[in-house]
């Protein structure tokens, strides 16, 4: 007796559920890192650290971006929500060495350099509560995903009322079938994750209401100019990076387990003097079958922890690109009239060109721009789920037979 798909799902969202709390501080870096302005530092007091008024506001745009906030600053102006810039008014005397030293002590104290320092920094700055900052609109997001996503994944790769059965090779059907139900996850929770996205990059507001309240106000203002596919805005980047990234997990996953598979199946025939012979086609894939079903939870769990980790890692250095530019065109919010007017924005761009405008103006590791953090989320993050939901698979399996066993013994 198989698993029916409500035990799948409920799989999945126990899944989704332990992975959102254990991974979300990983995820609030990821974001930061992504969305923080590119700073190059300084390395001494300049003299462009103060600047007379009235100036237009475009020529803010070439003034050090990283100045910092601190009681040597007179006015602040927040340029597109996302660059500060300390800026002297006309009473102001020249700043001196020590109040210039004050500006970039300050930024250097709230630039986020890495994973660890990110982690270490949010935590002292805006208190450990704030890693964890998105939770709810990740667990919103998160089940309704993961249950769209797995169990149509199952049911792509083995019903027989799957398109792909009779059209691709069974070697390539976990990565046809990964990619199509990432396509169905990510249109149905796009909105969702938008707002979760632009949740964690807000450092404005003093509290968790605020947050929220700010997250809100900014999510109503892009609907009314922009209409109601704007809560869409990111997907097609979304979409190269988690299609390319669902194809080459799962296959990854699925060679992985494979071959974990049947190197247990060895040790197991050395041990009860049996040849071992892998077989081919239908009869290989029975063999595996019929060992998977006899292994116990504890062998369940480690097969899947170790190929779902491994096959993550891989697919998401590979498309962390992607995710670069989904995260940066997701956060980015309305400048100005007169910074808008002056020249269009990069996150306005389609997704080649706006890559390449990253590319160019920080080179590759601007790409690759927080891909530590990616890979420590994503790798523990797909096997935690991915272990949650095989073991809740077997658990399920193993009810339904022993219900099935006592209604023929009845």
């Amino acid at each position: 007796m198989g698993v029916s798909l409500a035990q799948k799902m409920l799989s999945a969202v126990t899944g989704s559920v332990l992975t959102s709390l254990l991974v979300t501080p990983l995820d609030v870096v990821r974001v930061r890192l992504q969305s923080q302005a590119h700073t190059p530092a300084l390395s001494a007091p300049s003299s462009r650290l103060y600047t007379p008024l009235p100036l237009p506001l475009t020529q803010f745009r070439d003034l050090p971006p990283n100045l910092g906030i601190s009681a040597c600053c007179r006015e602040v102006f927040w340029i597109n929500n996302n660059a500060q810039y300390c800026v002297a008014g006309p009473t102001m005397a020249p700043l001196n060495p020590s109040d210039a030293a004050c500006a970039v002590e300050e930024v250097e104290r709230r630039t986020i350099n890495s994973t660890w320092d990110g982690l270490r920094k949010i935590a002292q700055n805006e208190g450990p509560r704030t890693l964890w900052r998105g939770l709810s609109p990740t667990l919103v997001m998160a089940v309704p995903a993961n249950v769209i996503y797995f169990a149509g994944y199952d049911w792509l790769r083995t019903s027989h009322q799957s398109p792909f059965q009779m059209t691709v090779a069974d070697a390539y059907i976990p990565l046809v079938a990964g990619a199509t139900a990432r396509i169905l996850a990510a249109v149905a929770v796009s909105p969702i994750e938008m707002f979760r996205t632009r949740m964690q990059a807000a450092h404005h507001a003093p509290t968790a209401a605020g947050h929220f309240r700010e997250t809100m106000d900014g999510m109503r203002e892009m609907i009314a100019s922009q209409g109601v596919r704007s809560l869409w805005r990111g997907l097609t980047l979304t979409l190269w990076r988690d299609v390319p990234f669902s194809a080459i997990y799962w296959w990854g996953y699925e060679s992985g387990r494979n071959v974990l598979t049947d190197i247990r199946g060895r040790s197991e025939a050395r041990h009860d003097g049996f040849e071992f012979r892998v077989g081919h086609g239908e009869e290989k894939i029975r063999r595996r079958s019929r060992s998977r079903s006899r292994e116990d939870h504890t062998a369940t769990m480690v097969d899947s922890f170790i190929a779902g980790a491994a096959s993550g890692a891989v697919a998401a250095f590979v498309t962390t690109p992607f995710d670069v530019g989904k995260t940066r065109q997701q956060v980015v919010k309305h400048a100005s009239d007169a910074v808008k007017n002056a020249a269009p924005r990069p996150e306005d761009r389609s997704m080649p060109r706006f890559l390449w405008h990253i590319f160019q103006e920080q080179g590759a590791s601007g790409l690759f721009r927080g891909w530590t953090a990616r890979c420590l989320k994503v790798a523990p993050a797909c096997a935690i789920m991915i272990s949650s939901y095989e073991i809740g698979k077997k658990m399920a399996n193993d009810i339904n037979e022993r219900r099935e066993q006592i209604r023929n013994g009845a």
